[in-house]
């Protein structure tokens, strides 16, 4: 049961089975399964089903209230059980990449000291290729990163999947349509980050597949926040995370501009030596697995 629900509360949050599926690793028809079987036990729909998309039903969220009271409790009976007698190290050092950093690994490390108030956390923030070089030089064991996985000394996993998307000054009204064609993309000016950052990487690989050679760079930072702080002064552009960017849109300070026929997507991968084994960095991926978005 907790497991039927964890994958409805999933399909909820991003209220699709494909990406559900994706986060879950699991596959779509067993995502389906489940929640049809969820639905026919409690007899009443949960989600309206549409072409393209599908919606919580008011039962649903009705559902959704008491699945997380439920899976709450789930979590404290296994920190109360199953976790009490966990012993780690008195510091835990990871590399993360600066996007992660920033917006998504701060809250699960605070809720794990929570649990474990006796270790300690040692965050290196860096771009993806420096952490994968500290990794290798076996000065850190295990990190989060987005961007290639083609070194073979080095073992990736999916963590969760993020989109890249053009954004502006909320007073920026020249594209009073909210979109843009990719030969408009390639003459706004563009605020990029630095060449070695996960980001950046991912940009260039997305754009030189739909041939485009460059783009109007006119300044290259070494941060999000920092291109942030510059477009909140400015009516230029620049691709980043729509994780990096999610108070911003709430708070009214950036928007998001449609690229017409270009979707820039990436995942962020749990990242290690290939071979490497801790029972330690096995806990601590699961832990975050579960708790990132909580």
């Amino acid at each position: 049961m907790k497991t039927k629900l964890h994958i409805f509360k999933v399909v909820a949050k991003h209220l699709s089975f494909t990406k559900a599926a994706e986060q879950l690793f699991i596959s779509q028809p067993a995502v389906s399964k489940s929640i049809k079987n969820l639905e026919e036990e409690y007899k009443t729909t949960f989600f309206t089903r549409k072409r393209n998309s599908i919606e919580l039903t008011p039962e649903g969220k009705s559902f959704l209230l008491y699945v997380n009271r439920i899976l709450a409790v789930f979590s404290e009976m296994e920190e109360q059980f199953l976790h009490k007698k966990d012993v780690f190290p008195e510091v835990i050092e990871l590399g993360v990449s600066t996007t992660l950093s920033n917006y998504i690994i701060p809250k699960i490390i605070a809720k794990f000291r929570v649990q474990f108030p006796q270790t300690k956390f040692k965050i290196i923030s860096d771009n993806s290729a420096h952490i994968e070089d500290f990794i290798l030089n076996e000065e850190i064991d295990f990190g989060i990163t987005e961007g290639s996985i083609s070194n073979t000394k080095l073992h990736f996993e999916k963590f969760i999947k993020d989109e890249i998307v053009l954004v502006t000054n909320v007073n920026n009204n020249l594209f009073k349509k909210g979109s843009i064609t990719m030969e408009t993309l390639q003459e706004i000016p563009i605020i990029e980050r630095e060449k070695g950052s996960g980001t950046r990487t991912i940009i260039d690989a997305f754009l030189l597949q739909n041939n485009i050679k460059k783009l109007n760079s006119v300044v290259s930072l070494n941060s999000t926040e920092a291109i942030k702080n510059y477009l909140y002064h400015s009516d230029h552009y620049a691709l980043l995370s729509i994780n990096a960017i999610h108070n911003d849109l709430v708070h009214n300070k950036l928007k998001i501009i449609d690229i017409k026929d270009l979707s820039i997507e990436r995942w962020f991968y749990f990242i290690k030596r290939t071979g490497f084994q801790s029972k330690t960095v096995d806990y601590l991926e699961n832990f975050i697995r579960q708790n990132y978005n909580f």
